[in-house]
This record gives C-alpha cells, sequence and structure tokens, in this order.
C-alpha cells in the first residue's frame, strides 16, 4: 500500500489501527470518522484517520509508515523535520489565542505568508475541538494542512513556562505544542503519522513533562525513530 492512496476501506482502516471493523462502523456513525459512501461502500480519508490517530486515545500501527515513497528523502524523518523547526522556550500566555500568536510570530515564515490568516486557521480547527491529546500536549493543525511550497518539512516544538487551558480530553493544561509546516500534503500526513506514534510512548512523554534540554528531547526522537524503521522493517518481512 503507497501512502500516496488517501482513501481507505474500512478493513484497512481496522487494520492499520488494530480495532474491529465494528469499532470503524461506530466511529462513522458518531461522526468521530468522516467517510464517502463509494459504490456503496465507505471509503475513508488518510488525513481524517490521522486526526483521530493523533488524539492519543488509540495506537498506531508502525505499519502505515511503510511501502511509503516520501518526494524528498530525509526530510520525512522526524529528527530531521525536529531540528529544522526548532524548540523553544516561550513564557506561555493567559489564553489559547495568545499562545498561537505568539507561536506564528517566531515560526520562520516567506515574506508572502499572512500570519494572521495562518492564526485564524489554527482557531478555526480549535473550534471544531481541541487539538490537545492530553498529559500537556497538543498538536494544533488544520484539516488543509499548512503547506508551504519550496520550504523543506519541519516540526515545531514550542515548551511553555506557563501552561494553557487547550481544552483537553483529560482537563490538564498544555505545556509542549507541536506545529507541522510541509511542502506537500503527502509530506504533512507522514509527519503527523510519525508524530502521533512518537506521542504515544511514555518515555518520550517523561522527558517533555521535565521540559529537558534540547538535545535530550531530540534523543527520545531519534530513539523512536529507529523504532518505526524496526518495526517497519519487520512488517514488511511478514507481509
Amino acid at each position: 500500500m503507497e501512502f500516496a492512496s488517501m482513501q481507505l476501506s474500512i478493513r484497512e482502516v481496522s487494520r492499520l489501527l488494530k480495532v474491529s471493523e465494528k469499532r470503524v462502523n461506530e466511529w462513522i456513525r458518531r461522526g468521530i470518522l468522516r467517510a464517502d459512501a463509494i459504490n456503496h461502500q465507505y471509503q475513508l480519508h488518510r488525513s481524517d484517520l490521522l486526526e483521530l490517530a493523533s488524539s492519543g486515545e488509540i495506537d498506531v500501527r508502525a505499519e502505515i509508515f511503510s511501502s511509503t515513497k516520501p518526494d524528498d528523502g530525509d526530510a520525512f524523518l522526524l529528527v530531521d523535520a525536529l531540528r529544522a523547526g526548532g524548540i523553544f522556550r516561550r513564557p506561555g500566555g493567559t489564553d489559547k489565542l495568545a499562545v498561537l500568536r505568539d507561536i506564528v510570530d517566531t515560526l520562520t515564515l516567506p515574506p508572502r505568508v499572512d500570519r494572521e490568516a495562518v492564526v485564524q486557521l489554527l482557531l478555526a480547527r480549535e473550534a471544531m475541538g481541541s487539538t490537545a491529546i492530553g498529559e500537556g500536549i497538543a498538536i494544533p493543525h488544520v484539516r488543509r494542512p499548512i503547506l508551504l511550497s519550496g520550504c523543506a518539512a519541519s516540526i515545531s516544538l514550542y515548551l511553555l513556562e506557563r501552561p494553557v487551558d487547550f481544552g483537553a480530553p483529560d482537563d490538564k493544561p498544555v505545556f509542549a505544542i507541536f506545529l507541522i509546516i510541509s511542502p506537500t500534503a503527502r509530506t504533512h500526513l507522514l509527519l503527523l503519522s510519525r508524530l502521533s506514534f512518537a506521542l504515544h510512548d511514555s518515555e518520550l512523554r517523561k522527558v517533555l513533562a521535565r521540559r529537558a534540554p534540547s538535545a535530550d528531547i531530540v534523543g527520545e526522537f531519534q530513539r523512536i525513530e529507529d523504532v518505526i524503521r524496526h518495526r517497519a522493517r519487520k512488517d514488511a518481512r511478514q507481509s
């Protein structure tokens, strides 16, 4: 299965998320997952699948990273994307809007990009439901990802001195915010899926919670990247 295939069947979603097809159908009925009826069969979009995976409530199969054909090679690696985006220590703010404005102001963006428009896109997504995934972590993003042609893929991490209320499912204020910028939709989806996988790791969460030095955080992502490669190779051999 190539990552370029954005449409997934219920059976494929069931296998990738390690849940029953009955559960997938239930998510569709409840509106948790959006699906299109094509030839009397449901088809789900990969971006919606990753939206659910990024909630932190479900596991993500490493197989989702295998058999991919990236357009820009190592730019798909989590560690490279994190180094490109940077790790920032920020004071935080009194509310979500103030924090998002501060984050967007620090991004390295081409002059043509309207920063206020980016803020409004992020706020519109938050109005649909919080992007906080629990344990003090949020991944603000939009269903139409922030795509900047000609720019390297990046993940920026913001560690807040004063956590802010993001309406998280566990009611915990957010202290760690990840923001993804990508040159293509495919890159965005792959980075989001890998980041979602990484944030299930308890050791990484501990490092983030103590606002560890940047080198330690990058080291944890490198360890997880190695796990992704190992599991993907194992899945490929078993298929």
